[in-house]
C-alpha cells in the first residue's frame, strides 16, 4: 500500500520529542477493544489518568496515549512526553503514539482529511498503530477543532467520549458539529471547577456531563509535584503566585498592553502585603515581559522570582501553598479555588470583556466567570473578604448568566434556549450585568437589552445598512 500523503519517508530524522514509540511486542487479535486517549497539554493527560484512577473508563484490552502537539512551531516547542512528571502518568496507558509523527510535516492544529482519504488513512493508522481490527473508543479533547475532529472523521465507527479540562467547557460548542459527531459523543468528561453549575458544551446534543472527582485528580497532580524536582522555590514563606497571560499572540492586547496587565498583578499583590512573589510566565512569553517585571519589583522592594522553566501552576499549588494566586482569566485560577482552598483575584477582566472580538470568541465564557466571581486586585478589601461560593451560591450568580451569554455567542446552536434567555434577560439586565453583553448583538438576535422593538427592523434592512457601509467608507477616506 502506498504511504498516504504527510507519511514520513523511511529514514527521514525525527526530531527527540515527536520520534516514534517502538512498535508493541504482542499483536492485538481482531474483535479486541482499544481506547485511545488523546491529549496534547500535560494538564489534559493528568486530568485523563484521574479519571481512569477513579474508574471511568470501563475495562481495555489496550489503552493508548496519542500524544499532539499543537503549539504553532512543533519543533521547537516541547511535546506532553519531554515534560516533568509524564512518566508518572504514562503508566496508566499500555502505549505512547505520536500523531504529529504520523502525520508529519502536515499540522496536527490545521490538518483534515479529505473525505475521500479518509479509507486509506484509516487503513494507514491502523497498521501504523497495530490496531488491527479493534473495536475502538477515542476520547479526544475540544472536539470542535483538530486534532479532534479529524481523528473523529478518520475512525467513524469508534465510540466517542469528549474530556475538557478548562472553563470553556461552561460555555457553547465554539462551532456547529454535524449531527454525525454530535451524536456520537457519549458523554463530557470535566473537572468540577464551578461547583453547582453545570456545562453548555454539547448540550444541544443532550452529551450528559461526568464528573471527574477532584480527590483523584489533586492525587495525580501530587504525583507530578513530587517529580518536578528540586529546582522550584522554596515555598516555605507561601508568597504571591501571578499567572502570566498569552493575550497578544491572540490580538486581544497589545504586546505593551500585556506587559502592563502582569505589572498591575505585581502592584496589586504589594499592596495587600505580598513581599515575595513568584511569576509563572506563559510557555510562549517573551524575556522583556520578565525584565518589565523585574524593574517594577526592585521599586516596590518586592522579591520577585520568574520561574525560568514550564510548570503546572497547580504542582506550584502543591509546592508553595501560595498565600495569593492572581491571574486574569486562567482556568487555573479556578482550579487554584475550588481545588486546593487557595485565595485567589482577577486582573484587567473589564478591558478584556470589552477587546473579545467577535463576540463569539471562545474566550469569553472564562472571562466573564473570572469577572462576576473573582474579586478584583485593584481592590484590596474585596480580596481580603472574599471566598469561595457554595454550589448553590455559584448557580444563583452564573447559572443565569452563562446560559445568556452561551446563548448570545451561539444563538443557532441552542434556539431552544430563547424563551429562557429572554425572560432573564428582561429580569436580570442592569449596570451590572451589561458588560457581559453588547447591544448591537442583542439587537440583531431580537433580545431585551436591544433597541427598541420598533426599530428592531433598522439592524436587518439592507437599505440601512448600504447607506451604514457609505458613510464609514467616507469616514475613512477623509481620515
Amino acid at each position: 500500500m502506498t504511504a498516504p500523503s504527510g507519511t514520513p519517508p523511511s529514514g527521514t530524522p525525527a526530531s527527540a520529542h515527536s520520534a516514534p514509540y517502538p512498535p508493541p511486542q504482542v499483536r492485538y487479535a481482531p474483535g479486541r477493544h482499544t481506547q485511545v486517549f488523546v491529549a496534547s497539554t500535560l494538564y489534559g493527560t493528568a486530568t485523563l489518568a484521574a479519571a481512569l484512577d477513579a474508574g471511568l473508563f470501563p475495562a481495555a484490552d489496550r489503552r493508548i496515549l496519542l500524544i499532539a502537539n499543537n503549539a504553532a512551531n512543533p519543533e521547537t516547542t516541547p511535546a506532553v512526553d519531554a515534560m516533568a512528571g509524564f512518566a508518572q502518568l504514562r503508566s496508566r496507558f499500555d502505549d505512547v503514539r505520536d500523531w504529529n509523527h504520523a502525520i508529519r510535516p502536515l499540522h496536527p492544529a490545521a490538518w483534515e482529511p479529505r473525505a475521500e482519504d479518509v479509507p486509506l488513512w484509516e487503513r494507514h493508522l491502523r497498521l501504523l498503530w497495530d490496531l488491527g481490527a479493534d473495536r475502538l473508543t477515542l476520547v479526544v479533547e475540544s472536539v470542535q477543532v483538530s486534532p479532534a475532529r479529524a481523528l473523529v472523521q478518520l475512525f467513524p465507527d469508534a465510540a466517542l467520549h469528549v474530556y475538557a479540562d478548562g472553563l470553556m467547557s461552561y460555555g457553547p460548542t465554539r462551532n456547529k458539529l454535524s449531527s454525525f459527531v454530535g451524536t456520537r459523543v457519549e458523554r463530557l468528561l470535566h473537572p468540577d471547577l464551578l461547583p453547582g453549575v453545570r456545562p453548555m458544551l454539547l448540550t444541544e446534543f443532550g452529551v450528559p456531563p461526568e464528573i471527574v472527582p477532584a480527590e483523584e485528580l489533586k492525587k495525580v497532580l501530587a504525583e507530578l509535584s513530587a517529580a518536578a524536582g528540586p529546582d522550584l522555590p522554596d515555598g516555605g514563606s507561601s508568597p504571591a503566585l501571578l499567572l502570566g497571560q498569552y493575550l497578544a499572540a491572540l490580538q486581544i492586547l497589545t504586546a505593551q498592553e500585556e506587559e502592563e496587565l502582569h505589572v498591575r498583578m505585581l502592584r496589586g499583590a504589594a499592596g495587600l502585603g505580598h513581599r515575595d512573589v513568584v511569576f509563572k510566565p506563559h510557555p510562549m512569553a517573551s524575556a522583556r515581559v520578565s525584565r518589565l517585571l523585574e524593574d517594577e519589583a526592585e521599586r516596590l522592594g518586592v522579591t520577585l522570582t520568574v520561574l525560568d522553566s514550564p510548570v503546572l501552576a497547580e504542582v506550584l499549588y502543591e509546592r508553595l501553598r501560595p498565600a495569593l494566586v492572581a491571574g486574569a482569566f486562567s482556568t487555573a485560577l479556578m482550579t487554584a479555588s475550588a481545588l486546593y482552598g487557595l485565595p485567589v483575584a482577577t486582573v484587567g477582566t473589564g478591558t478584556l470583556l470589552e477587546r473579545l472580538t467577535p463576540y463569539e470568541n471562545s474566550n469569553r465564557v472564562p472571562v466573564t466567570i473570572a469577572d462576576a466571581l473573582l474579586p478584583s486586585l485593584d481592590d484590596p478589601d474585596a480580596v481580603r473578604r472574599w471566598r469561595a461560593p457554595t454550589a448553590a451560591e455559584a448557580q444563583e450568580k452564573l447559572g443565569g448568566l452563562l446560559t445568556a451569554v452561551g446563548f448570545t455567542m451561539q444563538p443557532r446552536i441552542h434556539a431552544r434556549r430563547r424563551p429562557e434567555v429572554e425572560r432573564w434577560l428582561a429580569a436580570e439586565l442592569d449596570a451590572d450585568t451589561w458588560r457581559y453583553f453588547k447591544r448591537r448583538r442583542l439587537t440583531v438576535e431580537g433580545l431585551p437589552g436591544g433597541v427598541p422593538k420598533r426599530l428592531a427592523f433598522v439592524p436587518r434592512s439592507p437599505a440601512v445598512r448600504r447607506v451604514a457601509r457609505r458613510a464609514r467608507a467616507l469616514r475613512r477616506r477623509l481620515r
